[in-house]
């Protein structure tokens, strides 16, 4: 294998050159097992130790997207070190990127846009990199939403040092480069996969935390104690505007942490509608339940029907000149009355949903007042003319229960035996067996 350039890594795991990822990870388990050093007679581990790292090597190029696509182009010459392609047995691919890409921001991955040496360290590039952003929920009510809302909060957040400039040493010192990960700020770690098998890969150097170097105890700045970043608090600003809706995402620019070399990340707030106890809300449309009276959906009403999230009263002024009743279930529609549209002064409509609260049992006082009833309201329907010539006058029971229908039976349609499956599981009522 003197000639990196002839190694075919599709033909060391065995696969085709479109072999989906689950196949090369199948393949490379495979022939690790294979051809690991400990499976094998004495004799054979020189050459299974180098079977096993070619196998290992066409897996960690072949399974990561961007070094396959390297290699398809290029060919393992992407990856000899003699030719810039990376240091040692690890490829190092940011040459390669930014040759292909010209710098390009990769947001600070090992290995991409800002490394070797990371910010501040030997080899550093000065690339704009932007730091994570900070993202979470923020839970706002429909009022709210209509309404819309500015609230202050004070944060906490990490800046650049100002005494030492963000290099975490006194003015006149330099580092040195980190011992641990050699300057690069990042370091192989061995990980385990399975019994067996170990893989490599590639994170932060934690001793320098990434910038691939250090500066001594007595050359550290004082105020940062060589960190390179502060606290410092402020105080931020959330505009929620009118008509927001669930999922929204509020940005604050610039507003998470700054690193040396970095533009800070944003803070982003993602809006959480909590439920509200009158209204649904669907986009730009309100719904809500219209409670009346017997009496009203009869013969109509004048008067205020609910309170809406803005604290005006809905008043409405339903007359049945026509005798229009209305019955459970019927739908008004507000128009103009449902949630504010963002960026118009268009607003949504209000869906109003009939529910009609019937009178207590026992209002009725007396026969006078049922002859009333009788005589102000429709008579029943006309009997019907094939009514059978015998008929009995039978007993009956109130508030039955229909979950009684067929219980017992095994028939699917009894009423008990449409219970949810959790009722199994807890030990309620059960469908019955024939």
């Amino acid at each position: 294998m003197n000639d990196i350039d002839e190694i075919d890594l599709y033909e060391v795991l065995g696969i085709t050159s479109g072999a989906s990822k689950a196949e090369i990870k199948k393949a490379y388990h495979k022939a690790a097992l294979s051809h690991h050093p400990d499976k094998v007679a004495e004799g054979e581990r020189v050459e299974a130790e180098v079977r096993f790292k070619a196998a290992k090597q066409a897996y960690e190029i072949l399974y990561d997207d961007d070094k396959r696509h390297l290699y398809d182009t290029h060919g393992m010459s992407a990856f000899d070190p003699s030719r810039g392609g990376g240091m040692g047995g690890e490829p190092d691919i940011d040459d390669i990127f930014a040759q292909m890409f010209g710098g390009m921001n990769f947001g600070g991955v090992p290995g991409m846009g800002g490394m070797p040496g990371g910010p501040g360290g030997p080899g550093a590039r000065n690339v704009p990199r932007k730091g994570r952003n900070v993202e979470q929920e923020y839970e706002v009510t429909l009022e709210e939403l209509y309404k819309g809302k500015t609230t202050k909060f004070s944060s906490t957040k990490n800046v650049v040092c100002q005494t030492c400039k963000g290099s975490g040493g006194k003015q006149g010192t330099k580092p040195h480069d980190c011992s641990v990960c050699h300057g690069r700020g990042a370091k192989t770690v061995l990980r385990q996969v399975g019994p067996g098998l170990v893989t490599q890969e590639t994170v932060v150097c934690s001793t320098c935390s990434g910038s691939g170097s250090l500066f001594k105890d007595k050359e550290r700045c004082k105020k940062c104690k060589g960190k390179k970043v502060t606290e410092a608090k402020n105080v931020l600003e959330l505009y929620i505007p009118r008509g927001a809706r669930q999922g929204d995402r509020i940005v604050l620019p610039g507003e998470a942490d700054q690193l040396p070399d970095q533009e800070p990340g944003d803070i982003i707030f993602g809006l959480v509608e909590t439920p509200h106890d009158v209204f649904d809300r669907a986009g730009a449309d309100l719904k809500a339940d219209l409670n009346i009276s017997l009496v009203e959906a009869l013969t109509g009403f004048n008067r205020v029907v609910l309170t809406h999230l803005d604290g005006r009263g809905i008043h409405l002024h339903v007359k049945q000149p026509e005798g229009k009743i209305l019955r459970p279930g019927d739908v008004l529609k507000v128009p103009g009355e449902g949630m504010p549209m963002k960026k118009s002064d268009a607003k949504g409509d209000l869906y109003l949903l009939v529910e009609i609260e019937f009178p207590e049992d026992g209002w009725i006082k007396s026969d006078v007042v049922a002859q009333k009833l009788r005589d102000a309201l429709p008579p029943p329907s006309t009997p019907d003319p094939h009514r059978p010539e015998e008929t009995d006058e039978v007993e009956f029971e109130f508030d039955a229960n229909i979950d009684d229908f067929g219980a017992g039976s095994g028939d699917p349609r009894a009423g008990a035996e449409w219970e949810d499956d959790d009722d199994d599981e807890e030990g309620g009522p059960q469908c019955a067996t024939q």
